[in-house]
């Protein structure tokens, strides 16, 4: 590899990295593939959704932080208008952090709850 591609390769912007034990994932498909990382909550922000969080816990202790938009091109269902938070026909699952029941209601929080779904089940790979 010339001096040229070694910077070129080293300035390319890796995926997530943790600053505990300092590994590092290129992308958002390896880091899913990780059987050392794993889904354990999120964090909605209702005026943005893809601003909110997907928390995952690493196998060395710390738990990393996700912007949901890191993930939205996993999911390419229905996507609704209408937010649904706080009505009486929400069941309030984006306020409990560690559940990710898939929301019945056409909310536009619905996409994220799928995309909870599709991110937990993730296929993991045990490295060779």
């Amino acid at each position: 590899m010339t001096a040229s591609a070694t910077a070129s390769a080293s300035l390319r912007p890796e995926f997530q990295n943790c600053n505990n034990c300092q590994t590092r994932w290129e992308t958002v498909y390896a880091f899913m593939r990780d059987p050392t990382v794993e889904l354990v909550g999120y964090m909605p922000t209702f005026d943005e959704l893809t601003n909110g969080l997907l928390l995952f816990n690493h196998r060395c202790g710390t738990t990393l932080a996700c912007v949901v938009g890191q993930f939205e091109h996993l999911y390419d269902g229905p996507r609704y208008e209408s937010n649904r938070h706080g009505n009486d026909d929400c069941p309030g699952y984006c306020l409990n952090k560690t559940d990710f029941t898939p929301c019945p209601q056409k909310c536009s929080c619905a996409f994220i709850r799928e995309l909870l779904q599709i991110v937990a089940r993730w296929p993991k790979v045990r490295p060779f």
